[in-house]
């Protein structure tokens, strides 16, 4: 299905005096504290953030999935939702695809497609993690960090293809994530393993164009919990060092240790030019895919503090990609995705209300307390009126899950596709 300006126009109606009445508070009292609204609510406008593939359909958990019930059976309806979800809310105008979950017969026809939504494609997510049916080698041993060259050599040929892929699409830049590690003691020489990942990563880097990225990815354990090949933000860096200038560390949230302050982690990668990727989700004890922003908001907060200080400060790093990498079973995926592009772009417009210059200040002259309520003062204020007028301005929804619900969108899509459609992929 694909939504009208009219539908959501209709809807707005409904919202817009108490809308009026919230953003004009708002505006008053930030034009009172000096801040240049219009300047943010550029940036809040310009924001666009990957929805990825695999997360148009009822995520998973190990043990199964309970489809809601109109789910994109192929590639094209997933291109569907998306332009469903960036109608609403104006930020969401790229797809990120997994290959070969993602592999059509006709690439030509999925742009254009795309393109009368809206919608580029972000980065391309290659996948050695699981076997496909055609190939002659099992990952199950490593893929890029197999001891068998024959093994490494189909895992770099499979990067070459998604690179081809993209190609095709318009896409600039690659995300390499690995399943690589041990399980057990002894299996794995740490060293000889690291190695044969570089070795395999400067034959993919080698075949990008000039013009394209490739993001290096990390985790600390899963699939393999004794070790991980590459399982830190420390490794990546290394490697995307090691590589070149094209080659950056993507950080996805849920891919740390508890406890780890991923704000110094993005600073420090922002300091060094080499943050290239952003993957948000939320979760209480690993890497559970949750809704963004949903356990830990201030958390949210401070990163996207640092992202904009960096974005201002480190001129050498590049803008970096935004994606959603969040799935679950008990959600409407696309509420699911609405609500963590709602938490996004909260906890980015908060940031953008720090006052550095008050910040550095405080820093400078070691007053702790006083910083803390520059950044709390940020974090507290409610900055959803101004998300709304943001989107109300380029034509999208108030109240994008408002008007979803109000819409019945699932229902039409339960009645155009079926009731027990699983979506592809995963």
């Amino acid at each position: 299905m694909i939504l009208s300006a009219d539908q959501i126009a209709k809807q707005n109606l409904k919202h817009e005096t108490l809308h009026q009445n919230n953003f004009g508070f708002l505006e008053e009292k930030l034009t009172g504290e000096g801040i240049h609204l219009s300047e943010i609510m550029a940036q809040l406008a310009a924001f666009q953030v990957a929805i990825p593939s695999w997360a148009l359909g009822t995520g998973g958990t190990r043990f199964g999935r309970f489809s809601i019930g109109g789910e994109p059976i192929n590639l094209m309806q997933k291109i569907e939702d998306i332009g469903v979800l960036h109608a609403l809310t104006q930020n969401a105008g790229a797809v990120s695809l997994h290959i070969p979950w993602d592999k059509v017969d006709n690439y030509p026809e999925l742009k254009e497609k795309a393109n009368t939504l809206g919608i580029a494609f972000d980065a391309m997510n290659s996948n050695t993690f699981q076997d496909q049916k055609e190939q002659p080698y099992s990952y199950k041993f490593g893929s890029l960090c197999n001891v068998d060259p024959a093994i490494r050599q189909q895992a770099v040929n499979h990067n070459l293809e998604v690179i081809e892929i993209g190609k095709k699409l318009g896409s600039k830049s690659l995300t390499v994530w690995l399943a690589d590690g041990s399980n057990f003691p002894g299996q794995n020489n740490f060293q000889e393993v690291l190695k044969n990942t570089l070795d395999s990563l400067k034959h993919i880097y080698k075949a990008l164009p000039e013009d394209w990225k490739l993001f290096i990815e990390y985790k600390p354990y899963e699939p393999n919990f004794y070790s991980m090949v590459i399982p830190d933000w420390g490794t990546s860096f290394m490697l995307a060092n090691q590589l070149g200038p094209k080659a950056y560390t993507l950080v996805d949230l849920g891919h740390h240790l508890p406890n780890t302050n991923i704000e110094q982690i993005v600073a420090t990668l922002m300091l060094q030019g080499k943050l290239g990727g952003f993957h948000f989700n939320d979760s209480k004890y690993g890497d559970d895919d949750l809704s963004v922003g949903s356990i830990k908001p201030y958390a949210l907060f401070l990163i996207f503090n640092e992202l904009v200080y960096g974005m201002q400060e480190n001129k050498n790093n590049p803008y970096p990609a935004w994606m959603i990498d969040a799935s679950h079973n008990t959600k409407d995926p696309l509420e699911d995705l609405l609500q963590s592009i709602e938490a996004i772009l909260t906890a980015y417009a908060k940031a953008l209300l720090v006052d550095q210059k008050a910040v550095k200040k405080a820093q400078a002259s070691h007053d702790v307390v006083l910083a803390q309520e520059l950044l709390k003062k940020a974090y507290q204020t409610d900055v959803r009126p101004l998300l709304a007028e943001v989107r109300r301005l380029q034509k999208g929804a108030l109240n994008p899950l408002a008007a979803y619900r109000q819409l019945n969108i699932r229902q039409q899509l339960i009645d155009e596709r079926g009731k027990d459609t699983v979506a592809s992929g995963l």
